[in-house]
Formats: C-alpha cells, structure tokens, sequence
C-alpha cells in the first residue's frame, strides 16, 4: 500500500497502536504533543544516532527489519556503555516515495524486537518525506542512580583492559557482503553489455555465497546490545571505572578513554577476542586480522576498564576477555605484538568525507 494513502498521521497511528508502556517511568508515551517520564530518584541518559542510507547502510543487501532492529540496538547500546539501563526511544523516519506501508512495518517490527528483547518503550518521534532515499534518528533515554554511571574518564593506571565477546567479525561481514554485491553488478553489467536478456532474467535469482559465514552476517546485520555484560559485572560487584561500545573499532574506543583518562595503555595482540570465521574471512581478503580486530568497528561489544583488584573476578567472568592494562600517559597507547613489538595505536575512526 502507498503511503500517501494513510497520510502521515494516518502512518504513525498504524504502526504504533500496539505500542504499550512497559515502564513505570513512562507516565505518558505516544497521542500527545509530548511524551511524560518520570525520574525522581535517578540521573537520566540520553543518545541519539542519525542514520543515513548509502551512508551508513545499503538496502541491497540489509532488509528493514534488520535495519529497525540494529538501529534501535545501536543506541540501547550506548546506554548500557554509560552502565545505564534503557528506558524509552523516539524514532523520526525520513521517507522516499519508493517505500510502501508494508516497508515500513518490516521496519518497526525490527525496532520493537529490539526495544521488547530490552523492555524499551517507544514513546514518540515523527516521520517526514525525504528526496534522498530513507533517513532514521533515534534517540534512546535511560536511568542510572548517580553512583553507578560509568564515563570514559575514569581509567587508572596498572587497571585492567577488558573486552566482551569477540572483535572484527561485523567489519567482515560488511567486507563479505560488498563483495556479494560487486559480483552481482559486474554480471548484471557483462549481461546487459553482451544484451543477453535471459541471463539478465536468470541474474534476478541470484545467489550469493555465504557457506560457512554465517556467523560474520549474524555480527553484521543482527546487532545485539551487551545488556548481558552488564548485568554479569554488577552481579559479581565489578564497577568499570571506564567504559565504551565498540562502533568505531577497538583502537579508536580505546584511545578515546585514555585521552580523557589522562592515561595510556599496553594491548597485547595475542589476547585479542578474534573468531575463527573472521580470521578466516581475513586471509581470503588479504587482509590482515589484527587490523580488522583494532579498526573494523560496528562490533558494539563492550569495552572497559577494571581495577587490578578484580583480577580473580574478571578471569571467571564468560565471555570477557582481558586485553591488556592501563599505563602512565607518557607511554603512549601501544599494541605489543605476538613478537613483542611495540606499536603506537592508530585510531581509524569513520571518516565521512571518504
């Protein structure tokens, strides 16, 4: 159904009636001119992503649900990063005119498994036409008492780097499905170049190759937030002193929480999380690892630092892995390799005028 048909409004009533409150802070969520929330007894986080496509994903090859549900992930990942607990999202949408009614309810059926997976309620936003293609902004709001939120500035030297799960596996994934898509272009070209219309016919069931990769396509387009990492810190009494998610690579988190700590830092390479698809994914690319695990980004693991007297603690800890450790700021931030090199930490980043 087009969606001129509904009409804006006509939209927005169509996709949130289901919508219910979970939380008790949420006095009042979507039908007014404002969403109500209560916090009287804790400090309020918030986080906002702006998502563009061709930017920061491409409808080749990522369904709308996937997209609404990473989307909303990505932000209720920032809330955990901040050792918060996630409340409420308003969700804007910019629209083109290819999209349907059906698109959209792909869409926020990815959003409200995201948000039901985290008991996060979606209490307002807007939605708009658009002239280039589909634009999202999220933004997610939680609670923390004051004592328990978590910065980045708060790493001390001879703490412990940690780690969850495991590193460069989403960037991979990434790399695997471009490489999908080149494929299909060049075939497509070479048909249409030879003018054999069959083929071009044939080409609409196109089957890319993902035996045996499924695990780097899971990290890629089913993001998943760590609220499990949290929840078995405080169960074993760890505060972080600093935390972060992992969005734009290992090396780049890590060198944010040691500027604003004042601190550096040792990462030792044969200590990092790397998975065996990724690895192997790596050197079909002629890529080298390492560098996928310090750069890749969009992994939204966690990463943070631990007092040295939680040693014991963090060791039983399933699915953390310890890095490496905090230093004197002088030092530098270094990565000492499997042959005991030394090299100073590049953080890579998301450059948005490549």
């Amino acid at each position: 159904m087009e969606i001129s048909k509904l009409g804006e409004f006509g939209l927005i009533e169509h996709l949130t009636k289901d919508i219910k409150p979970q939380n008790t802070s949420t006095q009042y969520g979507i039908g007014d001119d404002c969403a109500v929330l209560s916090y009287p007894a804790s400090q309020v986080l918030v986080t906002t992503d702006l998502l563009m496509e061709g930017v920061h994903f491409d409808l080749t090859y990522t369904d709308l649900k996937n997209l609404g549900c990473k989307a909303a992930m990505v932000n209720i990942s920032d809330i955990f990063a901040m050792n918060g607990t996630p409340r409420q999202m308003v969700v804007s949408i910019g629209l083109s005119k290819r999209f349907t009614v059906e698109d959209m309810e792909m869409f926020y059926a990815g959003l409200k498994t995201a948000c039901n997976k985290w008991n996060v309620d979606i209490v307002g936003g807007d939605t708009t036409s658009s002239y280039t293609g589909l634009t999202i902004s999220i933004t997610c709001i939680g609670e923390a008492a004051k004592e328990d939120i978590v910065y980045r500035n708060g790493a001390k030297e001879t703490d412990l780097i940690c780690v969850s799960g495991d590193l460069g596996a989403a960037y991979m994934g990434l790399q695997l499905l471009e490489r999908e898509k080149s494929v299909y272009y060049q075939q497509v070209e070479e048909a249409k170049r030879k003018g054999n219309k069959k083929e071009l016919e044939n080409l609409s069931q196109f089957q890319p190759d993902f035996a045996g990769k499924e695990y780097l396509l899971q990290r890629q387009l089913n993001t998943e937030a760590r609220g499990d990492i949290i929840k078995r810190l405080k169960d074993a009494g760890i505060k972080p002193t600093a935390m972060m998610d992992i969005s734009d690579g290992l090396s780049s988190e890590l060198m944010h929480i040691c500027k604003q700590s004042n601190v550096g830092c040792r990462v030792f390479e044969k200590n990092l999380p790397i998975d065996y698809q990724t690895a192997v994914m790596a050197e079909e690319m002629n890529m080298n690892v390492t560098t996928c695990a310090l750069n890749g980004g969009e992994d939204y693991e966690l990463l943070f630092t631990v007092p040295i007297g939680d040693y014991a603690k963090i060791e039983t800890l399933e699915d953390v892995r310890l890095i490496g450790h905090i230093t004197k700021p002088e030092l530098g931030c270094m990565l000492i390799t499997r042959d005991d090199n030394e090299f100073e930490l590049k953080a890579q980043g998301w450059n948005p005028l490549a």
